[in-house]
C-alpha cells in the first residue's frame, strides 16, 4: 500500500534525481546563513554552540514554580519557558469566579506583580533569557516582568527572551483569547512600538503553529496559516506607521516537532524559504535578519500516549532530533508523563536529557543542514512548500488571515484534517504503538503529580491582602488613565505598566480594556 506524508502528499518508496528534475541547487538552496535560509539561519547552526534547551515549566502557585526553575537552571537548562494557568491566560484574576477549579492547574497563576516577583525570585534577570507562553495578555506579563527587572536593577535594555503575543492562532485552533480581533491587533501593535523604543532584545513575537497542529493541523497547514498570521502582523505593524526592517529582526515563530521525522525537517527548510521570500518580495524587507525565520519548536505533546507512558521517552527523542535537524533555534522536548498530568521532578530532569543526549553525544551539530540534498527530504521540502503556498492563496483569496479567520476557514480546514487523523487511528491504518498496536494488558502503575487544591484558596486570599494594602486611589486613577488610552490611539503599555506598578491585578486590567474594546465573542462556519 502507498504511504501518504502527514500532508497527505505520497511518499514514493526510492527516491533519484529524477526526483528533483528541473530543480536549480544554486538558486533555490544556497548557503547556510544566506537568502532564502533554507539550509539554516547562521552559517555554523550549532557547529560552535548548540540550540537553547529551553524547557516549559510552570504550575501551582508562584512560589512553586520558583523552586521548579531554580531545579531546571541547576540542570543545565539555558532558557526558561513559563507556563501561566488558563485563567491568567484568560485575563482573570484568581478569585473570579470564571477561575474556580482552575487556579494553577495547567500553568502558574499569575494576578499581580507580587506574584510576578515571587516567579523570578533569585534568578538575575539580566542572566537569563526567558519565554512566556502568553497570548491575549501578553502585553501585561511583559510589563510585569520588566518591573521586576527594574526592582532587580537590570535595565530594560539587557533583557531577552520572547513574549508569545500570537492571539489570531487563539481564534483558530486554541480559544484563549479576551477581545475581538481588531483591538487584539491594535495591542500587538502597541507592544510592537513598546519593545522597539523600551526593550530592543526582546522578540515581541512568537507566532504559534504549535497549537495549531496540536489541534490536528497537517505540517502543510501548519506552516501555511502560521506564516499568514505573521503576515498579518507585519501588516499591522507597518499600518501603525513602523518600518519593516525595525520590528521583523524581532519576530519568532513557534513550530510543533513530530515522530514523521523526515517531513518535519522538510516542512521547517520550506519555512524558512517560504518567509524569506514572503519579506524581501511582498514586503520589501532589506535587512537579512529580517528576512530569517527563527523559531523555537516543542515536541508533539497530542502524540504522548496515556498507555505506556515510558514510550513516549522514545517518542521524544525522534520528535526532538527531527526539529534539530530542521534546524531550530530553541527547543523544548515534553516530559515522559505528560498525557497523564503535569511533569514531575524526575521526568522534566529526563526530558533536558534527551537535549543534552542530542547535543553532546550525538554527530549531529557537527555539520550544518546534514539532509541537504538528500533526494527525499529536498523532493518532500518542496511538496510541502507548494502545499503550503496554495493554503495562504486561499486564505488570501478570503481577504487575509483575519477576514479568513472570521469566516471560520483555518478552523474548518483543521478540524477536517484532525478528523482524517482520528479515523485513519482507529481503523488502525495509522500505527500509535500502545494504543491500537503492541498494547499490554498489564499497565505498570504510575503515580503522576498532584497539584495541592488547597492552593487556589490560598491564592485568592494573597489577593486580598493585595488589595487590602494597596493604594486604591492610584489604582482607579491609572487603570482611568488605561481605559482613555484605549479608546484613543496612544500606546497602552505605557498606562497599563503604570496600572501595573501600583499593584492593579491582571484581571482588573484586562477588565479595564473589556469596558472599551469588548470581549470576542466566537462564530461557527458550519
Amino acid at each position: 500500500m502507498a504511504r501518504e506524508s502527514e500532508s497527505g502528499l505520497p511518499i514514493e518508496p526510492v527516491y533519484g534525481p529524477e526526483s528533483l528534475a528541473g530543480w536549480d541547487p544554486a538558486g533555490r538552496l544556497g548557503e547556510p546563513g544566506a537568502y532564502p535560509f533554507t539550509r539554516g539561519v547562521y552559517p555554523t547552526m550549532y557547529t560552535r554552540r548548540p540550540w537553547t534547551m529551553r524547557q516549559y515549566a510552570g504550575f501551582g502557585t508562584a512560589a512553586e514554580s520558583n523552586a521548579r526553575y531554580r531545579q531546571l537552571i541547576e540542570h543545565g537548562t539555558t532558557g526558561l519557558s513559563v507556563a501561566f494557568d488558563l485563567p491568567t491566560q484568560m485575563g482573570h484574576d484568581s478569585d473570579a469566579p470564571l477561575a474556580a477549579g482552575e487556579v494553577g492547574k495547567v500553568g502558574v497563576a499569575v494576578d499581580s506583580l507580587d506574584d510576578m516577583r515571587t516567579l523570578f525570585d533569585g534568578i538575575p534577570l539580566d542572566r537569563v533569557s526567558t519565554s512566556m507562553t502568553i497570548n491575549a495578555p501578553a502585553a501585561l506579563l511583559l510589563l510585569l516582568y520588566q518591573l521586576v527587572a527594574e526592582e532587580q536593577g537590570v535595565s530594560a535594555a539587557r533583557l531577552t527572551g520572547t513574549v508569545q503575543n500570537d492571539v489570531l492562532k487563539e481564534y483558530i485552533a486554541r480559544g484563549t483569547y479576551i477581545f475581538p480581533p481588531a483591538p487584539s491587533l491594535r495591542l500587538t501593535s502597541d507592544l510592537f512600538r513598546y519593545c522597539a523604543a523600551e526593550l530592543p532584545k526582546w522578540n515581541t513575537i512568537s507566532i504559534s503553529g504549535y497549537h495549531m497542529a496540536e489541534a490536528g493541523a497537517s505540517p502543510a497547514q501548519e506552516i501555511a496559516f502560521t506564516l499568514a498570521d505573521g503576515i498579518a502582523y507585519v501588516r499591522t505593524a507597518l499600518a501603525a506607521g513602523m518600518d519593516v526592517d525595525a520590528f521583523a529582526p524581532r519576530l519568532s515563530f513557534f513550530f510543533v516537532a513530530r515522530t514523521t521525522l523526515l517531513e518535519e525537517v522538510a516542512k521547517f527548510r520550506a519555512a524558512r524559504r517560504m518567509w524569506a521570500r514572503v519579506m524581501r518580495e511582498e514586503f520589501g524587507a532589506r535587512e537579512p535578519k529580517s528576512q530569517m525565520l527563527r523559531f523555537h519548536t516543542q515536541t508533539a505533546g497530542v502524540q504522548l500516549t496515556a498507555q505506556q507512558p515510558e514510550v513516549n521517552l522514545v517518542r521524544v527523542a525522534v520528535q526532538g532530533l527531527g526539529a534539530v535537524l530542521g534546524g531550530t533555534q530553541s527547543l523544548h522536548t515534553n516530559a515522559f508523563d505528560e498525557a497523564l498530568a503535569l511533569p514531575t521532578d524526575k521526568s522534566a530532569r529526563l526530558a533536558l536529557r534527551t537535549q543534552q543526549v542530542l547535543a553532546y553525544e550525538t554527530d549531529v551539530t557537527a555539520t550544518v543542514d546534514p539532509f541537504a540534498g538528500s533526494y527525499v527530504v529536498e523532493r518532500m521540502t518542496d511538496e510541502v512548500e507548494a502545499a503550503a503556498v496554495e493554503l495562504m492563496s486561499r486564505v488570501e483569496e478570503l481577504g487575509g488571515a483575519v477576514a479568513a479567520i472570521e469566516q471560520g476557514f483555518q478552523k474548518g480546514e483543521i478540524e477536517r484534517n484532525a478528523y482524517r487523523v482520528a479515523r485513519e487511528t482507529e481503523a488502525g491504518e495509522r500505527v500509535v504503538v500502545g494504543v491500537n498496536r503492541f498494547a499490554s494488558d498489564a499497565e505498570e502503575r504510575y503515580e503522576p503529580l498532584r497539584v495541592d487544591p488547597a492552593l487556589e484558596a490560598r491564592q485568592v486570599r494573597r489577593l486580598a491582602e493585595l488589595r487590602a494594602s494597596r493604594d486604591g486611589a492610584a489604582v482607579d486613577s491609572a487603570l482611568a488613565a488605561l481605559r482613555e488610552a484605549a479608546a484613543g490611539d496612544a500606546n497602552t503599555l505605557y498606562p497599563m505598566k503604570e496600572a501595573l506598578r501600583a499593584r492593579a491585578t491582571v484581571g482588573e486590567v484586562c477588565g479595564a480594556l473589556r469596558v472599551v474594546w469588548g470581549a470576542y465573542e466566537p462564530t461557527e462556519r458550519f
